[in-house]
């Protein structure tokens, strides 16, 4: 059975590191698998600075043009259509949470709508550890203002709660506990909870409602290195002069 992913979520919530990793899985597990860039908003974590990374696992990635070019109006690609037009396994959309990122993915309504129900995840990235997504209300505004102008009804949330290198257990207890309350509220249901192996496995044994857990989604971490360069980078030129 194909199966198509589209992960959508605020700034920062981790979706383009989340969209490797289950693109990685498939291919790893003999799947044709293609990855689809359509995240219009965040133009430095960009899944195209993985090009060479998805090659070696022969996917398949389709980038908005120009990207990575230094041009910020990027634009999408006649290949999306290959998504729905070519015979995959199991297709990965990365999409920009807000309401620019959210209308790209629009455009590709009438496409969505003639999969079967089984066939489509549209997943909540969520990280509370962000601002956007800092409150219960704020999770619930974004989570409507992405559906709303993505014309797409959201399956399910993600808990992808984390500090990067400083995530611990707690980042997941917290999103656990917020997301909860989201998800009673607007009775959209929990996924997956995702973490690195060690703190996801910390934090199940804890004993939550499974419930509120999902699938637990071991990650691992990909995009990881750009961010410390950039991070490195500021230090040595902390004005962006060079």
């Amino acid at each position: 059975m194909k199966k198509y992913y589209v992960l959508i979520g605020n700034y920062g919530s981790g979706k383009t590191e989340l969209a490797l990793n289950f693109a990685f899985k498939a291919a790893e597990s003999g799947l044709r698998t293609e990855l689809l860039d359509l995240d219009m908003v965040n133009t430095y974590f960009r899944l195209t600075g993985r090009g060479r990374m998805t090659q070696m696992k022969e996917i398949r990635l389709v980038s908005p043009n120009y990207a990575n070019s230094g041009i910020e109006t990027l634009s999408l690609p006649a290949e999306v259509a290959s998504a729905f037009d070519m015979d995959w396994d199991c297709v990965v959309f990365d999409v920009g949470g807000d309401a620019v990122g959210s209308t790209a993915l629009g455009r590709y309504h009438d496409d969505f709508m003639a999969l079967a129900p089984d066939e489509l995840e549209v997943l909540n990235v969520v990280n509370i550890r962000r601002p956007l997504a800092g409150t219960v209300e704020k999770i619930m505004a974004l989570q409507e203002e992405m559906q709303i102008h993505s014309r797409l009804k959201i399956s399910g949330m993600i808990n992808n709660t984390n500090l990067a290198q400083c995530t611990t257990p707690a980042e997941l207890r917290d999103g656990y506990e917020m997301i909860r309350e989201v998800s009673e509220k607007t009775g959209v249901p929990v996924l997956y909870t995702s973490g690195k192996k060690e703190l996801l496995n910390t934090f199940l044994a804890e004993g939550h409602d499974p419930k509120y857990i999902g699938t637990p989604l071991f990650i691992d971490t990909y995009m990881q290195r750009d961010w410390d360069s950039w991070v490195h980078s500021l230090n040595d030129d902390p004005f962006g002069t060079s």
